[in-house]
């Protein structure tokens, strides 16, 4: 009977869950469930730093990336809130076969690279990679071994951030209506549906959220009541719990 270590036991557990997250992160349809996943596979790969006595990587992965990165870009995801059918509408025509070729170029090129640096080559040692301390190994390979690809990425990255500050940024042609002019323009539109403003969400005297759909007149839900961002993320709760069943359209007449 072969006894493992526990770190093999340990990596044998979390790597199958980090492959489950990574390919739900990719197939969820939901941003926020995909963030959450991505900010799991990352945590998983700070243990697996820190099991191979890389301290330093491991706590960067878990402060700087998951701390930071992931918890601000949720934030934005549920501040702001994601319609799934965007995602799916393509900005450029034909930009979809090349992501996908740039994306099995850039694998192909980052499996070769790993193959040639690992393949053939003996390991140096925990004890005499960090014989000068973790950081302090780390910080004499980036600053003077790699110190000129270092500075490529760091280009790169900061072109990546003004790439999307560029493609995120929408100028205006023309300046937006006002209120009053909004307001001026529904009531000279001639249609009473758009004169007065839209349903505010609820029922009234059973359920004020604003996830549930207000009743209309006849009892039946009013889907204009409930924002876009709650129906694109579909925390919209059914009404029908809510609806009446009879409704009374008679009018008594007071003596």
């Amino acid at each position: 009977m072969i006894i493992q270590s526990p770190e093999a036991i340990m990596f044998w557990i979390l790597a199958p869950l980090a492959i489950i997250a990574a390919l739900g992160m990719l197939l969820v349809k939901k941003a926020v469930h995909s963030a959450l996943l991505l900010a799991y596979v990352m945590i998983t790969l700070a243990i697996f730093y820190i099991a191979q006595e890389a301290l330093f990587l491991g706590i960067v992965q878990i402060v700087v990336y998951t701390g930071a990165v992931m918890m601000l870009f949720l934030f934005i995801l549920m501040l702001v809130g994601v319609d799934s059918s965007d995602s799916l509408k393509e900005t450029i025509p034909g930009l979809r076969p090349i992501a996908i070729t740039a994306a099995v170029g850039f694998g192909g090129l980052v499996t070769a690279l790993i193959a040639r640096a690992t393949l053939g080559r003996d390991a140096i040692g925990l004890v005499d990679a960090n014989a000068a301390g973790n950081v302090q190994g780390l910080a004499a390979l980036l600053f003077s071994d790699y110190v000129w690809p270092f500075e490529v990425i760091s280009a790169l990255l900061i072109t990546a951030a003004l790439g999307a500050m560029v493609l995120a940024h929408h100028q205006r042609t023309v300046a937006r209506p006002s209120q009053r002019e909004s307001s001026i323009a529904r009531f000279r539109s001639g249609s009473l549906s758009t004169a007065a403003g839209l349903p505010g969400p609820g029922v009234f005297a059973r359920h004020n959220a604003v996830d549930v759909p207000a009743l209309l007149p006849d009892g039946t839900p009013a889907p204009t009541s409930i924002s876009a961002t709650l129906k694109a993320r579909g925390d919209m709760l059914e009404s029908a719990q809510f609806q009446l069943d009879v409704v009374d359209t008679t009018v008594v007449e007071e003596k």
